[in-house]
């Protein structure tokens, strides 16, 4: 998989102490992006699955997984793997994505890596971030446009079914 970086012990990216997986290329590019080093598709660099699972599991403290970007639906199956393996060891997953749900929804009826991944995600901050919208108050988002996604209330329901920060 191709990665930007990752994170131990973030306490910015979701609730808890979190192992943060940026991956590498973004088909958004939303001006002033916090994370535009993450855009090229051939930046970053390679890294194997399970290395990347590897370094997630080493700290026993860990709460969760935060899959981050670039834009993680961009390498569905690869961040599936992931968060399988996290969910599989008791770790909860979120996903920054720069789509809406409704528009991840869409391409699940094509993509099956989309349906898994969203599957397996806890809790999806969606929607691209927009710059006029910056807002220092919202929880765990960077623009008031995004939203907390439940995903599995969501999926069931198949609609957006927000949640509180």
């Amino acid at each position: 998989m191709r990665i930007a970086g990752t994170v131990q012990d973030s306490i910015v990216d979701g609730p808890g102490m979190r192992f943060t997986l940026f991956t590498q290329g973004c088909p958004h590019g939303c001006p002033g992006c916090q994370n535009p080093q993450t855009h090229d598709f051939n930046g970053g660099k390679e890294r194997s699955v399970q290395s990347v699972i590897d370094e997630m599991l080493e700290n026993p403290l860990t709460d969760g997984l935060t899959l981050s970007g670039g834009e993680p639906f961009a390498q569905c199956e690869d961040c599936a793997a992931v968060a399988r393996a996290a969910r599989e060891n008791g770790l909860n997953v979120w996903a920054y994505s720069g789509y809406t749900f409704e528009q991840l929804l869409e391409r699940s009826k094509e993509d099956p890596a989309v349906t898994e991944l969203l599957s397996l995600t806890d809790v999806l901050v969606d929607g691209p971030f927009v710059l006029e919208k910056k807002s220092m108050d919202c929880k765990w988002r960077g623009s008031t446009n995004q939203r907390l996604i439940d995903v599995k209330t969501s999926l069931a329901a198949g609609a957006a079914v927000e949640r509180e920060a």
